[in-house]
């Protein structure tokens, strides 16, 4: 399943806060919350020090929730290329994420899958 990703221009630091309910803020991206905790995706900050992540988007690609395989054609090259992904999905796509240093990497592996990636 080909698939139009773009990359998203933001950097995002995924949080883990075992005992929050709901973030303090309103600056996130996403939110999941879990028996062990609250995990949020926001805009990394540019003084920030933890890992930075990049997103593919495949809003190009939009489709219904009925259309197996879309997630699965992305992610599963880039587990065999040992290349890890964090995923947010929305109603009509998925947002990728992959370490920023895996970028150029992460590119060319989907690439190859047969995606048509743009910056």
């Amino acid at each position: 399943m080909s698939q139009r990703l773009n990359v998203v221009p933001s950097r995002f630091v995924i949080e883990h806060f075992p005992e929050a309910t709901f973030p303090e803020d309103d600056e996130w991206i996403a939110l999941v919350r879990a028996p062990e905790g609250l995990t949020v995706v926001r805009d990394a900050p540019p003084w920030v020090d933890a890992e930075k992540w990049v997103g593919f988007y495949g809003g190009g690609s939009a489709h219904g929730l009925d259309v197996p395989g879309m997630l699965a054609a992305l992610v599963g090259p880039l587990a065999e290329a040992k290349i890890s992904v964090f995923v947010a999905s929305t109603f009509h796509a998925d947002l990728v994420l992959v370490p920023e240093t895996k970028l150029e990497a992460a590119t060319a592996v989907l690439e190859a899958a047969g995606h048509r990636v743009s910056a």
